[in-house]
């Protein structure tokens, strides 16, 4: 690793990707997925990057759809479901998951290709996690992929994508060997794991009291909050 890895991604924008998970990373976590907004920082920041690097891309478990809206960028590829809207073949559990969800007494959020039940407004998060834990024991037995995030169970199809299938895929496209990968939560790790093996690739936690402690020790960059994230991408 170089001694100033950011300098040496700037060095170079021609020949780099940048990387960004959405909420908990662009956007702060909201109560609500509904209530999360980008601050206009950092918007500027994502469009001037869009306009200097390779290819500037989003990659979120929101669809790709709604992570566009809540960005708000033009010039940036949007990446939604951990990369499932990357493999056809996950369109296929759709009405199965639906399905799945509508036997759950709990409010869920349609993603299209997965559902997600947060418990963030809990007014007892150990009861709540503890059902969800046994909605995730279901979706188990149905051969449905549970996950657990902050403060959140998603409910997957049993396809072989994640964020870090989506990251290679979209190095390979464009054909780029170095790469910076920001994000704050478990599903990152698989973007970070990605970048292995790169020329040059460099991984960055949000941290927080939620973050996976596996993601603060896979990071090479460490940041407190999103706006602390907007700091570090001014450097590129």
């Amino acid at each position: 690793m170089h001694a100033d890895p950011l300098a040496a991604l700037a060095e170079a924008p021609e020949r780099t990707a940048i990387l960004l998970d959405v909420d908990g990373t662009l956007a702060p976590i909201a109560p609500r997925p509904d209530d999360a907004r980008v601050p206009e920082e950092a918007q500027a920041e994502v469009r001037r990057l869009a306009g200097t690097y390779a290819l500037v891309a989003c990659i979120s478990g929101r669809t790709g759809a709604d992570a566009r809206r809540l960005v708000g960028v033009d010039g940036v590829r949007y990446v939604g479901s951990h990369g499932l809207e990357l493999e056809p073949e996950a369109a296929d559990w759709r009405d199965r998951i639906r399905s799945f969800a509508a036997g759950v007494d709990w409010p869920v959020e349609d993603k299209e290709l997965t559902v997600s039940f947060h418990y963030r407004s809990a007014e007892d998060e150990e009861a709540a996690l503890s059902r969800l834990e046994e909605v995730a024991e279901r979706a188990r037995r149905e051969g449905l992929v549970p996950r657990f995030g902050r403060k959140v169970l998603e409910i997957r199809p049993p396809v072989s994508a994640d964020k870090g299938t989506a990251v290679r895929h979209l190095l390979a496209d464009a054909d780029l060997q170095r790469a910076l990968y920001a994000g704050d939560d478990t599903t990152d790790l698989d973007a970070f794991r990605a970048l292995d093996g790169l020329e040059l690739g460099v991984r960055v936690a949000v941290s927080s009291d939620e973050a996976p402690k596996d993601l603060v020790r896979s990071a090479n960059v460490v940041v407190h909050s999103p706006a602390e994230l907007v700091q570090l991408l001014r450097r590129l």
